[in-house]
């Protein structure tokens, strides 16, 4: 079985495995739904979310009132009357306006949360790296999951406009949204691999090849926004990895480089002119003496027990130093 990551854009989405034998038109289809099935997986998870801290969905013409208002207009909310969770509802209001605020209980609350939890478990990207396939049982499996969660804290259903109930019946209207953007209709999706669109008339082993072992990157891609970016040359944690190898190499050199300069500065700091002030030489970039005059200081001249030559250490010098330029300088 060929292993295929698919992506979109440069974010992993799921794994699929299907054989090398499979034709192109069949293989599209099925990335696109489980693709789709993903998201409208999410989609549920965030309106779930929602409906256990504030209750269902208002009518469309009472969202985004304030109660005054929606008392001088005399509107009421029928369906939310009848779309009583079960075990009796806590009043929360929403901020936003969107839902009427009948939260379920505590207990209620948890069926849905720890519901949504798992459902996203299934569909995880974390999948990716845990090495699990996705198929579209699993996705289907996750919406199953969610409907029985609905069903068991709101036992007479929800009311027709609520986007929970839309998306289980595939009702869902998501024209304006950022989720449209992100849906590929089956009919318009492509795969790309190696910068090649994989043509639905051809088989998966026309491209690579009869090794049934192989694993690819493919990109899902709407019909017509062109091919997408090539793969980089390394991962993104490989690319940090290395950098942060040059990083340290860098601080490495930065402190070699520091020593060395610091036992050239003790050596010429160890030199002085013959009237007894310091010469600066601009070649060397340090303060010191004609290699012809005398030493500064018998001090500064004998073999230190660090060094065992005529320079002392440089923590020897840091010490005496100061002293000495005090009274030449």
């Amino acid at each position: 079985m060929v292993v295929l990551h698919v992506k979109r854009g440069d974010e992993s989405q799921f794994l699929l495995q299907a054989p090398g034998s499979t034709e192109l038109e069949e293989l599209t289809a099925q990335v696109a739904r489980v693709y789709n099935g993903r998201l409208k997986v999410h989609r549920l998870c965030s309106e779930m979310e929602e409906l256990a801290e504030h209750g269902v969905f208002l009518p469309p013409n009472m969202q985004g009132l304030t109660d005054e208002q929606i008392e001088e207009l005399k509107l009421k909310d029928e369906w939310g009357e009848k779309c009583v969770p079960s075990g009796g509802s806590v009043f929360t209001k929403d901020d936003i306006g969107r839902r009427n605020g009948q939260a379920p209980n505590e207990k209620m609350k948890q069926v849905l949360k720890k519901t949504v939890e798992e459902a996203k478990a299934i569909v995880s990207k974390k999948q990716v790296e845990a090495g699990v396939f996705v198929t579209m049982e699993m996705v289907k499996d996750a919406l199953d999951q969610l409907r029985g969660a609905v069903m068991i804290v709101y036992p007479m259903g929800l009311p027709p406009y609520d986007p929970i109930r839309m998306e289980f019946e595939n009702k869902e209207d998501l024209s304006g949204t950022q989720a449209a953007l992100e849906v590929i209709q089956e009919s318009e999706a492509q795969l790309w691999w190696a910068a090649k669109e994989l043509r639905r008339t051809k088989k998966l082993s026309d491209y690579v090849g009869k090794n049934e072992k192989t694993k690819i990157i493919v990109k899902i891609q709407q019909r017509g926004q062109g091919a997408p970016a090539r793969e980089p040359v390394i991962s993104s944690e490989e690319h940090k990895q290395l950098m942060l190898f040059y990083h340290r190499r860098q601080e490495e050199l930065k402190v070699a480089i520091g020593w060395q300069g610091q036992r050239s500065w003790a050596h010429c700091a160890s030199r002085a002119s013959p009237t007894g002030r310091a010469l600066y030489h601009p070649s060397t970039q340090c303060w010191g003496r004609p290699s012809s005059s005398p030493r500064l200081s018998p001090v500064l001249d004998r073999g230190g027990p660090t060094t065992g030559r005529g320079v002392l250490g440089w923590q020897e010098v840091t010490r005496v130093l100061p002293s000495v330029y005090m009274n030449y300088l």
